[in-house]
This record gives structure tokens, C-alpha cells and sequence, in this order.
């Protein structure tokens, strides 16, 4: 009687009936190798599996080097964009002024023209953002320093419908302008960083409206 030898698990991943699971087994090994090709056409053609591969490609942390540098100089904007938020911070924390003082000729060039953040705005988007001879990579991230660019319409307006001159209205004014200041801050130092070492950063807010507008 001869007996069944078990089968490896290579083999069983070859014979197996089930190709839409072997797909999906195989991603999970891998998510870097997931395709569409090889299955069924019918199943190819499917467009929930098109968004599982789209989910697939943009979870993977891998990047090109001149991505990684054009993603980490996007968050560079708005950083630029609402650094006088900082003013009260810059002045009492010594610290601050000297992380800050390396970017002081670059800040100067960007405020030196009232537009510049306009153009800059402009450029970002229709340029990087709306061209799909970019990676999506480098569209997220820029879509997510845009948007989070835009969000500094809400300071600018309380600050320009109160602007208190003493009193406790100035002081949650200050407190106000700080928090934008290092909040900007940390999404500098973040966003900039993990591009670099080719991560994804997700900022808090920003990336899901940055995800519906990067396809």
C-alpha cells in the first residue's frame, strides 16, 4: 500500500483551488510582491481587488531616494508659511532659536514676496500633486504639507478678527499662536524625518483629507 507523502508547502500553495486566498496569503508574506497577475481574469478585472492592490502599494514603506527628498523638502512649506506663529516661542526658548537659525536665509527669501505662498501653493499642486509622472509617494506627502497649509486659514482669521492687545485675550492669543507654532513644528521634524528613511508619515488630521485627494 503505498503511502501519501505530506505536501510541502510550496506545493500546496501551487495546487491550491483558491486562487483569490493563495493571493491574499502571499501579499500578507510579502505586500511588496502582491500583483494581480496570475489570477483568473475575471478576478483580475475586479475592482475590489484593484483597491486591495492600490492599499497594498501604498502601505509599503519603500521609495526612491529623490522621492524621499522631494517628500521631506514638501513640509518645509508650511512650516516656512506659519513661522511667525513662533514669535513668542522664538524669543523665550533658546533652544528654539537655534534649531530655527540654520533656516533663517531661506525663511527670508520666502516672505520676502506677499505671493510667494500662493505660487508656492499653486506649483505643489497642480505640478507635483495633480502629475502622475510622480509616485503617489511624493503626492501624498505633498498633498499632506498643502493641506496642512490650509489649516492655517483658521489662526490667521482668529487672530485677525480678535487681536487683542493685553489682558487675557492676549495671553490665549500667545497661547494659541504657540501651539500652531509646535505643532508646525513637529509635523516638520516628523514628516521630514520619516521621508528620509523612506516611512510613510501619517499627520494627525491632515492624512485622510490627503488620501482623498491622492488617487
Amino acid at each position: 500500500m503505498a503511502m501519501s507523502s505530506p505536501l510541502s508547502p510550496v506545493a500546496s500553495f501551487s495546487h491550491s483551488h483558491k486562487p483569490l486566498q493563495s493571493a491574499f496569503l502571499f501579499s500578507r508574506a510579502n505586500p511588496s510582491l502582491f500583483t494581480l497577475t496570475g489570477l483568473p481574469k475575471e478576478l483580475r478585472n475586479s475592482s475590489k481587488l484593484r483597491r486591495l492592490a492600490i492599499v497594498q502599494s501604498k502601505d509599503s514603506n519603500s521609495a526612491d531616494p529623490p522621492d524621499r527628498l522631494i517628500s521631506a523638502i514638501c513640509y518645509f512649506y508650511p512650516f516656512f508659511d506659519g513661522v511667525q506663529y513662533g514669535k513668542y516661542v522664538i524669543t523665550q526658548f533658546t533652544p528654539v532659536q537655534t534649531l530655527i537659525q540654520p533656516l533663517l536665509p531661506a525663511i527670508r527669501v520666502f516672505k520676502s514676496f506677499p505671493f510667494n505662498g500662493f505660487l508656492v501653493f499653486l506649483t505643489l499642486y497642480f505640478v507635483v500633486v495633480r502629475n502622475p509622472n510622480f509616485s503617489r509617494y511624493v503626492r501624498f506627502n505633498t498633498m499632506q504639507a498643502i493641506v496642512l497649509d490650509v489649516l492655517l486659514i483658521f489662526p490667521d482669521l482668529l487672530e485677525r478678527s480678535f487681536n487683542p492687545r493685553d489682558g487675557v485675550g492676549l495671553d490665549l492669543m500667545m497661547s494659541l499662536d504657540s501651539t500652531v507654532f509646535l505643532f508646525l513644528l513637529v509635523c516638520l521634524i516628523y514628516g521630514s524625518s520619516s521621508c528620509l528613511l523612506g516611512q510613510v508619515p501619517r499627520l494627525p488630521i491632515v492624512a485622510e483629507a490627503a488620501d482623498r485627494q491622492v488617487l
